[in-house]
């Protein structure tokens, strides 16, 4: 028995660099492609290990800048071979270029009925069709501010996956009705919830399995862990600017080592734990009762001192 590994990438423009007032050009700079470690990067360290990833774009800022920057993104992704699947922030519906972040919409997903979060995913899905993607079949909300409305919404527009469920992040925004230690894939609302990996960094504190978040050892362990328990599955999230410091102005050497130590640790296990798209539509087990790592005192210890110099080191601006 295989465990498939959903290796996601969130890929979007940061709303931090629009509320600096910086021109559309250097937004896309610093969010996607940031001091040279952004999509370019990833998508070339992927193509090296012949892993599979999913890059969830999401298209609203068009609404603002036009079509040409979703359109060089989802190119990128698809030229590479790579997979493109919908992610959306609904803030920038009420925005405003050059504003300075002074106009926005709501920035959870779950403030909104259930028809208008369908209106919002069916519009954003368009815009992402209009620049290039395929139709998209899976879902994460940006945030993860999803609720069991948004898992009808996709389900009546045709989605088949969504991967919003976090159980770090619950039950706020992450709102979909299920437990927060919920990791194995489950059929519902009419759609297979794919929830993000977890593993437990404190008895009874949940960490999700991201690249800013959990150490190379942490994940190396997490991935053990969920090979001798024969997991359903296992989904790891990163954003497109999560391997430069939050100014996009340099690499953030200890998350870019994350990187590539779980390209490298992916490739290596293979066997075990193939790289998965959503539209390879996985035959995995559903509703099972797969359980987080267990939380370890020295790996926390060693992640804890690594991110204390990542904090004042790496994430120092140039």
């Amino acid at each position: 028995m295989t465990t498939p590994v959903f290796l996601t990438v969130d890929t979007e423009l940061a709303w931090r660099h629009h509320a600096a007032s910086l021109d559309v050009e250097t937004i896309f700079e610093r969010s996607l492609e940031p001091a040279g470690v952004g999509l370019a990067y990833q998508l070339d360290v992927l193509a090296r290990h012949q892993l599979k990833a999913c890059f969830f774009v999401d298209p609203l800022p068009a609404l603002l800048f036009g079509l040409d920057p979703m359109k060089r993104i989802v190119g990128a992704v698809v030229e590479a071979g790579q997979e493109v699947q919908l992610h959306l922030h609904p803030n920038w519906t009420g925005a405003a270029a050059g504003d300075g972040g002074k106009t926005y919409g709501r920035f959870e997903l779950i403030d909104f009925p259930q028809d208008q979060q369908r209106d919002l995913i069916s519009g954003a899905a368009e815009l992402l069709i209009a620049a290039g993607a395929p139709r998209p079949i899976a879902f994460r909300a940006g945030s993860y501010s999803a609720n069991d409305d948004t898992l009808r919404a996709l389900a009546s527009l045709g989605f088949a996956y969504d991967s919003s469920h976090n159980g770090a992040e619950h039950p706020w925004p992450s709102a979909i009705g299920l437990p927060a230690r919920q990791i194995a894939p489950v059929k519902r609302e009419g759609l297979i919830e794919v929830p993000v990996t977890l593993i437990e960094d404190r008895p009874g504190a949940l960490r999700n399995f991201q690249i800013c978040a959990l150490s190379a050892g942490e994940m190396a362990a997490a991935l053990d862990h969920a090979v001798a328990e024969k997991h359903a599955a296992v989904t790891i999230v990163s954003h497109s600017f999560e391997l430069a410091n939050r100014s996009g102005t340099r690499p953030n050497g200890v998350h870019v080592r994350r990187f590539d130590a779980l390209c490298g640790m992916l490739a290596e296990r293979r066997a075990d734990l193939p790289t998965m798209h959503f539209g390879d539509r996985p035959d995995f087990a559903l509703d099972r009762a797969d359980a987080p790592l267990g939380p370890n005192s020295l790996r926390t210890s060693w992640r804890r001192a690594e991110q204390l110099w990542s904090n004042m080191v790496e994430e120092r601006a140039a």
